[in-house]
């Protein structure tokens, strides 16, 4: 057994294990990442960047069919798996490489392994002993499944999704939240008939009721179908294709079917109940400042409890450093973190909405929606939506909600305002540039501030 010490032992190199080890090492810690796969995780390896990549691919698409409706001649003769594919592959390995000189350039110790809590502040892996002063948690999710339902074949999940060598014809997605829609969303883009069945009753059911409307409707009008309300209860794949069995009694039969019912905790097996460490259906007990219940052991992103997003993960990963070299940052709340569904139309929010409001103010809650068909920049870009805010009586913003293509572009303005507890007053004197979708904001802040402009 060899024993090696640090100031900082990460044990996971994700998105929050990565941006904890920059941060420490920037404040003169020494740092050693425990990952047993890649540097980046499953956002940048599995997830975020290359499903991003994907609906790129997939929002061209949709553009040169269009090109005729704004006087360009261009015909979408097909699409071409292997191309897509040597694209994503290539920015997932040109940020890959990146992040790699990164984390050389702060002098931090990679060690390539899987690793183990155990106690006294140390990871095992295989013989070695990894020991820190802190050691930050940071192992990240797997994808979730259904009882009785067999990944593979025909049985996707999100991360085989992508190694697809083909565009289906007819796909199934087992579950309405972000991963399902934008799947959903880019399969229909590149021509296949895609069916959403969810168990609650609408898409998107953590967002505000007007952000969830409105992406139905753009869905319907996309051709995209929808079970809402709907239990999947088996799924019988053969070398051919799969039958879906829902609760409303159909049999639907396809090509694929995606299972896409979120994502669980990565911690079973890796000693952290046997250090001590407080758990909760797999998730690890924090406090306010994110430690865990043995004093110098820390937990960051999706193994805490909450909203399992890589930058509320990247964060909590500085916020950690930050606290372990004494600097006491501010924590920053769930409501304050911005979400943001990559579908076609986009689907961005921050803060609570009007229903989270209204349960706890009561009646002082004001809002106020701003069609995107007043917005010159929106027409332009052939997008339907709507900008909707959220405020106090006579108080601040405390929701914005947004549906829209690319306005997840806005979703930062939108994070300050609640952030900064700014009044929607505060804010209708400041300039939003001409002609930009961020005139929709705009425009709600001058409602709400009692001065509206383009609207009666």
């Amino acid at each position: 057994m060899t024993a090696f010490s640090f100031d900082v032992v990460v044990l996971g190199g994700g998105s929050g294990g990565y941006a904890a080890a920059l941060r420490a090492a920037e404040l003169g810690k020494s740092v050693a990442v425990i990952e047993k796969d890649k540097l980046g995780g499953t956002c940048l390896h599995r997830g975020c960047v290359p499903t991003k990549a994907l609906l790129h691919t997939a929002e061209i698409a949709d553009h040169v069919r269009q090109a005729a409706e704004v006087g360009v001649d261009a015909t979408l003769s097909g699409i071409d798996p292997a191309r897509m594919t040597a694209y994503r592959e290539g920015i997932v390995a040109k940020k890959y490489r990146g992040l790699q000189s990164l984390v050389a350039g702060r002098g931090i110790t990679v060690v390539a392994g899987a690793g183990t809590l155990t106690a006294d502040h140390a990871v095992a892996v295989g013989d070695d002993v990894y020991t820190g002063a802190d050691v930050v948690l940071a192992t990240g999710s797997y994808t979730r499944t259904l009882p009785g339902i067999e990944i593979g074949g025909r049985v996707l999940t999100s991360e085989t999704a992508l190694t697809l060598d083909e565009v289906p014809g007819r796909v199934v997605v087992l579950g309405g939240g972000v991963i399902g829609v934008e799947f959903a969303s880019a399969w229909r883009s590149l021509g296949a008939e895609v069916l959403i069945v969810e168990a609650l009753d609408h898409l998107l059911p953590a967002e505000d009721a007007t952000s969830r409307k409105a992406l139905e409707r753009a869905y319907r009008k996309r051709g995209i179908d929808t079970a809402l309300s709907t239990r999947c209860e088996g799924v019988t794949s053969t070398d051919a294709g799969v039958s879906v069995a829902l609760s409303n009694g159909t049999v639907v039969e396809a090509d694929y079917v995606l299972v896409a019912v979120g994502r669980g905790p990565v911690t079973d097996g890796l000693g952290f109940a046997e250090a001590g460490v407080a758990m909760d259906r797999g998730f690890v007990t924090v406090d306010e400042r994110l430690q865990s219940s043995v004093p110098h052991v820390w937990a960051v992103g999706d193994i805490v409890p909450g909203l399992q997003l890589a930058h509320r993960s990247f964060q909590q990963g500085i916020f950690v450093a930050e606290q372990i070299a004494g600097m006491s940052p501010v924590p920053v709340p769930e409501s304050g973190i911005p979400r943001v569904a990559y579908s076609h139309p986009e689907v961005a929010s921050v803060g609570l909405t009007e229903d989270q409001a209204r349960a706890i103010h009561g009646d002082a809650v004001a809002a106020y929606e701003y069609n995107l068909a007043g917005n010159a920049k929106s027409e332009i870009l052939g997008t339907a939506g709507v900008a909707k805010v959220v405020r106090i009586a006579d108080g601040p913003v405390v929701g914005v909600h947004l549906v829209g293509d690319r306005v997840g572009e806005l979703i930062t303005e939108a994070q300050l305002v609640i952030g900064w507890e700014a009044h929607p007053e505060d804010i209708a004197p400041l300039v939003h540039a001409h002609p930009t979708q961020s005139e929709a904001l705009g425009e709600a802040f001058l409602a709400l501030a009692g001065k509206p402009l383009h609207t009666i």
